[in-house]
């Protein structure tokens, strides 16, 4: 006997978009039919024209817990992940105390999140400064790939690497065939904001530094070999040298945010710092580029960066604020709103947030609706809207730039291996 089968005129598949039925057994995926196939199931659910996608995938969530657990937590990050029609996060090494920068700080990582998930949560380690013998003893301990900084990281317990300390990471980890994943801004390039406002942050922080950064993670790929890829890409030019990076065959992929693809420089209002994140939002038309970035595969992942903090950390003053934005619940519909108005469709939104991330991490059996992969589905009402409320969002604390602001698209119900996600924690640590 089948558990469940959802039928839905939009389902999203690997092959495009159309009707389907959705058969699910003991938490897989036994079988994509057409609708009138005549299954025989203990569950029915018919979505009629509401969409049905496969669970999205978020490589780039802060969690903080332990030790900042009253930014966010694995109980309400997972929670807000669920309502947005993400089935799967990995976590990143900072800003949790301590940073998962060796297998004992992985251990008390799990250990916090053990029993409180109602999603499936991985794990990236840290590479910093004298921790390159703890990097083969982390990936044999399961996490998906390990993060560093070329800039500060605004924690002092995660200091960046410089040139030399970013190839002896490099060359470690294509020694096992790892994953290293970069926060790419020239610290030679930025400054102090010169004053309070947003236009000051911005200059602070130009597009050059991430490109020079870029430029420098291809060059030590290219000697060393190593996979390695661009965390949150926010300046359009960085898009000619990872394009020529993948030409010429270096192992290098790159991901963008949602904030970066639907917000604008121009529209920060005056000591709004809820919009202040590092790499920076920059102008309309480095928008339109990165879209077309998107469109083009130089960047092959949308993933939120969900950073958040404390309402009290987001002073008025971009040059004294914590640096981070808050949007695990929010990335699908904001994305779709976004994509749609430019003529992409839900397939495209599937390929950026469920395909690629997983293809980055590795996660098998996630990422599509496909026979032997996880039921990992999300009913997705594309044609309703929704006015963003952050006192009605799961994430811990209330700060977010999209509050206030006309979304398109509801995600009505998640399923977690065939199962609609509740308030009963049911998430594997992956």
């Amino acid at each position: 006997m089948i558990d469940l089968v959802i039928t839905s005129r939009r389902a999203v598949l690997p092959e495009g978009e159309g009707p389907a039925a959705v058969a699910v057994r003991d938490g897989k995926i036994v079988g994509v039919h057409a609708p009138d196939a005549g299954l025989e199931a203990a569950e029915w659910v018919d979505l009629g024209d509401t969409a049905l996608l496969p669970g999205l995938v978020d490589t780039h969530v802060h969690v903080n817990e332990p030790g900042r657990t009253h930014w966010e937590g694995f109980a309400s990050a997972t929670r807000a992940a669920a309502a947005g029609g993400v089935t799967t996060i990995v976590d990143m090494p900072l800003n949790s105390l301590p940073p998962t920068v060796n297998v004992d700080a992985l251990a008390v990582k799990r250990a916090a999140a053990a029993g409180q998930c109602l999603v499936d949560v991985g794990f990236w380690g840290g590479a910093i400064p004298g921790n390159l013998k703890d990097l083969r003893p982390l990936h044999e301990a399961g996490v998906y790939g390990f993060k560093c900084f070329l800039s500060p990281s605004g924690v002092e317990e995660f200091p960046p690497l410089d040139t030399n300390g970013l190839r002896a990471v490099m060359a470690e980890i294509a020694s096992f065939d790892g994953l290293l994943i970069v926060h790419a801004e020239d610290p030679a390039l930025l400054a102090e904001p010169a004053g309070p406002g947003y236009p000051e942050f911005l200059d602070s922080r130009p597009g050059e530094s991430e490109r020079r950064a870029v430029e420098r993670v291809v060059a030590l790929a290219r000697e060393t070999g190593v996979r390695a890829h661009i965390l949150h890409v926010s300046s359009a030019l960085c898009l000619e040298p990872l394009a020529e990076a993948r030409r010429d065959g270096v192992r290098i992929t790159a991901e963008t945010c949602p904030h970066y693809l639907t917000l604008s420089a121009e529209e920060v209002p005056e000591g709004a710092t809820q919009f202040k994140c590092c790499p920076p939002i920059r102008s309309r038309r480095n928008r339109d580029e990165l879209w077309r970035g998107l469109a083009d595969g130089v960047l092959s992942c949308v993933v939120s960066d969900h950073s958040p903090s404390t309402p009290d950390l987001k002073v008025p003053d971009f040059a004294a604020a914590w640096g981070g934005i808050s949007s695990l619940q929010l990335g699908l519909p904001a994305i779709w709103t976004e994509a749609s108005r430019r003529g992409h469709g839900l397939r495209d939104v599937v390929r950026w947030m469920a395909e690629g991330p997983a293809a980055l991490a590795g996660l098998d059996g996630k990422g599509a609706i496909a026979v032997g992969n996880d039921a990992d589905l999300v009913a997705f009402d594309a044609a309703s809207g929704h006015i963003v409320d952050a006192s009605a969002l799961h994430h811990k604390n209330p700060v977010t730039p999209y509050h206030g602001r006309a979304l398109s698209g509801v995600v009505r119900t998640t399923w977690l291996r065939g199962r609609a996600v509740e308030d009963v924690p049911s998430g594997n640590l992956l």
